[in-house]
Formats: structure tokens, C-alpha cells, sequence
């Protein structure tokens, strides 16, 4: 019979390692609330899996100084936009799209909206930095180690945990638990939350392997390219993808099965096999590293959290990769959270904070399923304008592609046209901008705003101003002559309140009220003459149209009030304000 390690207790226990735990984890840290972040397997994910890496979430990186080291292992974003549809890459080219805020109407806005670049960063290269600098800041990290079981009671959380080398079983004692623990979430399944919405949408192969295919692509570079040949293909479609994971050598192949059927079993021969009808060339060298199946599924959490346990990241939501929204909004999940839990732990919120966490996140991860699921969609537009349906294919209808696309009668005419509408229309499932960065939160932890700011096309247009329960808007400030990012002056882990050279009278009032609430409100003015200026003149364009105005700031970067004019009582209306957000007016911790 194994020992019993005597009881470990932290504020915060994690379940799981991967974008959403790391980014927990990373964040507690430092934020100063001890944190175990514990993961079954026996290392960082060992395949790139994820790979989009969106502005916010490099934002996020940023905000704990981690977006150089993101930066020198990604793919650049100028390297990811050529979306190129062929019958292989060495056959017939049957049309590009600018993906991925590339394309110059998109890449303005990509460029305006943030500091920040997307990037193409593998999960497999993200979960290190993240844990790293996670356990930099005092966190600490535990692999082959296996939740058994947990139980929860007015005071914290038990966990039974197993320590997969040696078997020796321990009790991990916590105030608060973290269930990011992946698809088939035992912490999910235990608090008996259900999940919502159908499994097995769609099965896929993917073939891992390294191949310079550098004369195929480094004068068309591109994330994804999309491979129109016989066979079972995607949502069952004759379209494969080849999926770059580092430019230009190291690749995944995807190809579709039928997702009633069993998952296939790959030979090497018969996967490199595939990989060079894929190419085009049978005289590349190819060598396969690994093959794995996955499924596609649609499915939400009806909940997030039960009493002092909170689900985040595939536990709560799965989708289609369309979008490149799964590890972003399981980062983004975790980012909101971890400042929650750290005012709680420390006193200087009510625990009704936390109820925000699923008010707020509950709405975007079922948008973020939907939107998924429904782009996932624009495959079938390109695969009919050439003719296919679903499983009703010859190989005449391919070898007769380029033919056909160079008919100049009327029927090569409408073909083209419906051609380049279908692949035009791809811009929704690969680089919807706005869909990233229009997320909006309602909750008791933001003061509803009474101005609603919208644009035309919410999908691909990025709002741009300020509104209680969006991201506070980035613009270019300075500080001695340099440049900083509006998102740069807002400390870190603290509520931050923004005004102008005029805005003199919220300098005493968030004093005051940082006193008699007991947590730091940190002012910053800006203009001329501030620590920050605007000699752009963005900030009060786009931020602060009347300079005694105020905008308040939550640690996560999102607004949390907009004052357009100073009130009569600012003092007052700030200390009410917060009162209301942290929710001071119960016990404050428990």
C-alpha cells in the first residue's frame, strides 16, 4: 500500500498544464497568490496542436513581459497570409486569399489596434514559456500527476492526486480550484456540469512531418494551403490541408475520415505516401515524425464554475479550429480570472467577484463555439463552385480543373466567378479581426455604459473607443520622447484610472478611496506636461474626449466605468463604483 504525503495547501490549485492552467498559473504568480498548477502527463504538449496566436493573447504576453521570447520562436505574421487553393503545391494553382489581417484593408487595422502582431506560435512552443515564467514568478508545477478525486466544503477545496512514477497518492489542499484540464475534463465531470451540443461533427488524420518544401511556398508564404484531390477530405469535401508549423520545413497534413467509421492506421509508407500527393513530387524527402486522429466537436458548458471550482479552457468549450480561436480564448479565459481569485484570496474583494468569471466568459466561449462551427462551413462554397458534392467524385472532374477554370465560354465565366466568391468568402473562418477583438462584457463587474458602440460588419471591423466592458483601446502615447502603448501605462494585477491634464480633481478622490477601501487605485494623467503624453492626439480622440473625464481600468485591461465629464463628487462616485465591482458591500472573504 503507497504512503500518504502529508497535506499540501495552496490559495489556488490548477488542474491541467496546457494554455489555459499555464496562463493561470503564470498570472497568480504574479499577482503573489500561491499557486500548484499539476498536469497527468509528463511534459508540455509534445505536438504543435494550436497554433494561431492572436493579438490579445499576445497582449496578454506582453503584459507580463513574455511577448520578445513568443516573438523569437513564432512564425512572423507577415509570413502567414497567403491562403493558396491548388491540386498540389507543385500542381495547378486554382486562387490565393490574404489571410490573417494581411491583406492591406486588414492589415491597417491589425496594425492600429494593438501593439502587438499576430503570430503562428505551436502550443508546443507556447506552454514553456508560459510555465517558465509562471514558475519565475513563484508558481509552482507538477508533472505525472493525476487528479483522482476532489471534494469541496465551506472552506476550500480537497484534491486527491497520484503521482503517476512513484504511485504515492497525496492530498492537495486549496481555498480555490482550477479545472484546465483539457477535452474529457475529469473536474467538469465531477461538479456535474453538462455539456451542450453535438460531438463528432467531423474526424481528421493529421500526418506530422519535416520536408523542405521551401521552392513550393517561401514565394507564396502562408499558414494553411488547401490541397483539392480525390478522397474523403474535410467535412467531407476532396480538400486537404497542409498546415505549416515551421517555415518551411516542418509540416501537418490533414486529411478527413468518416467520422462514423474508426479511426485509420497510418504506415509510415502509407503516410508518406499521402504527404507527396499532397506536394506534388514524389522526389522530396519526406520524413513522417507521427500521425495522430481528432474529432471535431461543438460543445459548451452549461456552467463554469460550482461553488469554489472554475472550469476554463476545452473543458468548457470545443469547437472547430476556424478562427484559430481555441487556445486564445482558454488564454483569455484564464487572464480574466486570475485577477479575481487574487482580490478574493487577499481580501480586498467580496467572493460575489467571482460570480463575473462565467458572466463574462460563459457568453464569448458560446459565441466562440458558434462562430467556429458555423465558419467551419466555407469549405463546402469552394468544393461546389468546382463542382463537387460530398463524396460524389472521378478523377475526370480533377484532371479536368485546369481546363475548365481556363474556359472562356459562359460556363468557365460563371465558373470563375463563383470560384473566387467562395474563396473570397473564406476571410470569415481566417482572419475575422473583429470577431477577436469586439468582445464585450456584461456583468456586475462593470457599470453598464449608457453609449453602445457598433460598426457595420462586427465580424471583420474592429470597434474603436471606449465602452464600459470592451478592452481599453490602444494608442500610441510617449514618455520622454518614446513611444508606449495605452495598455502599457495600466499597472500590473491593479485597477488603473485614466484622465487628462484637466483631471486633476481624480487624483485626491482615488486616493481617498484607495484608503478606505484598502487596495491601490493607480492614477495616471496624461497630456502635456504628464509622465505620459499623447502628442498624437489619439488618446483624447479615441479615449477621452473631455480631459476631466475618467476612465477606470480592471487588471485585465478591460474598462470597468467610463465618466465622460468629472461629476460633482468624484470622490463619491469613484468609492461607489468600486464598492460595487469588488463587491465590498458583503463579507469581503472567505
Amino acid at each position: 500500500m503507497n504512503a500518504i504525503e502529508k497535506t499540501i495547501e495552496v490559495d489556488v490549485l490548477i488542474i491541467g498544464s496546457g494554455p489555459s492552467g499555464a496562463t493561470a498559473s503564470l498570472a497568480l504568480g504574479r499577482y503573489g497568490v500561491t499557486n500548484l498548477c499539476i498536469s497527468k502527463y509528463s511534459s508540455t504538449s509534445n505536438s504543435p496542436r494550436a497554433h494561431i496566436t492572436n493579438q490579445r493573447t499576445m497582449e496578454i504576453l506582453r503584459h507580463f513581459g513574455l511577448d520578445e521570447q513568443a516573438m523569437a520562436v513564432a512564425t512572423p505574421h507577415h509570413l502567414m497570409g497567403d491562403h493558396v487553393y491548388c491540386t498540389a503545391l507543385a500542381g495547378f494553382e486554382l486562387g490565393r486569399l490574404k489571410s490573417w489581417h494581411t491583406h492591406p484593408r486588414y492589415k491597417a487595422q491589425h496594425d492600429l489596434i494593438s501593439p502587438c502582431s499576430m503570430v503562428d506560435l505551436t502550443q508546443d512552443l507556447l506552454e514553456p514559456i508560459l510555465l517558465a515564467g509562471a514558475m519565475r514568478a513563484g508558481s509552482r508545477v507538477r508533472f505525472d500527476t493525476e487528479l483522482l478525486d476532489f471534494e469541496q466544503d465551506q472552506g476550500g477545496v480537497t484534491a486527491y492526486v497520484l503521482d503517476r512514477i512513484t504511485g504515492a497518492r497525496s492530498t492537495f489542499r486549496a481555498r480555490y480550484m482550477i479545472g484546465a484540464d483539457g477535452a474529457n475534463s475529469r473536474v467538469l465531470e465531477r461538479l456535474g456540469l453538462q455539456l451542450e451540443g453535438p460531438t463528432n461533427i467531423a474526424a481528421n488524420i493529421g500526418i506530422l512531418f519535416k520536408a523542405d518544401l521551401s521552392s513550393f511556398v517561401a514565394h507564396r508564404p502562408g499558414v494553411l494551403y488547401w490541397i483539392v484531390q480525390p478522397g474523403q477530405g474535410i467535412g467531407g469535401y476532396p480538400i486537404a490541408g497542409l498546415r505549416m508549423v515551421r517555415a518551411w520545413d516542418r509540416w501537418v497534413a490533414t486529411w478527413g475520415f468518416d467520422a462514423k467509421d474508426e479511426p485509420p492506421v497510418l504506415s509510415t509508407e502509407r503516410a508518406t505516401d499521402i504527404v507527396h500527393r499532397i506536394i506534388g513530387d514524389t522526389s522530396v524527402d519526406v520524413e513522417i515524425q507521427g500521425t495522430h486522429c481528432w474529432r471535431m466537436n461543438r460543445v459548451q458548458a452549461n456552467a463554469y464554475s460550482l461553488g469554489r471550482v472554475f472550469c476554463m479552457g476545452d473543458a468548457v468549450h470545443r469547437h472547430p479550429p476556424m478562427n484559430g480561436l481555441g487556445s486564445n480564448t482558454s488564454v483569455q479565459d484564464a487572464f480574466n480570472l486570475a485577477w479575481k481569485l487574487a482580490m478574493v484570496v487577499r481580501g480586498e474583494a467580496g467572493t460575489k467577484l467571482l460570480d463575473s468569471y462565467e458572466a463574462e466568459r460563459m457568453p464569448i466561449g458560446h459565441d466562440v463555439v458558434r462562430r467556429a462551427t458555423e465558419n467551419f462551413r466555407v469549405y463546402a462554397p469552394v468544393a461546389q463552385a468546382l463542382g463537387f458534392k460530398p463524396g460524389e467524385q472521378t478523377p475526370t472532374q480533377f484532371d479536368a480543373l485546369p481546363a475548365d477554370l481556363a474556359d472562356p465560354s459562359p460556363a468557365g465565366i460563371t465558373r470563375r466567378a463563383k470560384l473566387q466568391a467562395a474563396i473570397a468568402g473564406n476571410i470569415v473562418g481566417f482572419g475575422a479581426l473583429g470577431g477577436e477583438h469586439n468582445q464585450r462584457y456584461r456583468s456586475d463587474a462593470i457599470v453598464e455604459d449608457t453609449e453602445i458602440l457598433s460598426v457595420e460588419n462586427p465580424e471583420l471591423d474592429v470597434i474603436m473607443g471606449v465602452e464600459a466592458g470592451r478592452r481599453l483601446p490602444h494608442v500610441w502615447l510617449t514618455r520622454k520622447h518614446h513611444r508606449i502603448s495605452s495598455l502599457d501605462i495600466c499597472t500590473l494585477g491593479a485597477f488603473s484610472l485614466l484622465t487628462g491634464v484637466g483631471g486633476t480633481a481624480w487624483t485626491e478622490a482615488a486616493a481617498n478611496v484607495a484608503s478606505a477601501i484598502g487596495l491601490p487605485i493607480h492614477i495616471v494623467r496624461v497630456g502635456p506636461g504628464q509622465r505620459f503624453e499623447d502628442p498624437y492626439g489619439d488618446f483624447s480622440r479615441i479615449c477621452l474626449a473631455d480631459e476631466t473625464g475618467a476612465i477606470l481600468v480592471r487588471p485585465d485591461l478591460y474598462v470597468a466605468w467610463r465618466v465622460p465629464t468629472l461629476p460633482d463628487d468624484p470622490e463619491a462616485a469613484l468609492h461607489q463604483t468600486m464598492v460595487s465591482i469588488l463587491a465590498l458591500s458583503g463579507e469581503k472573504q472567505t
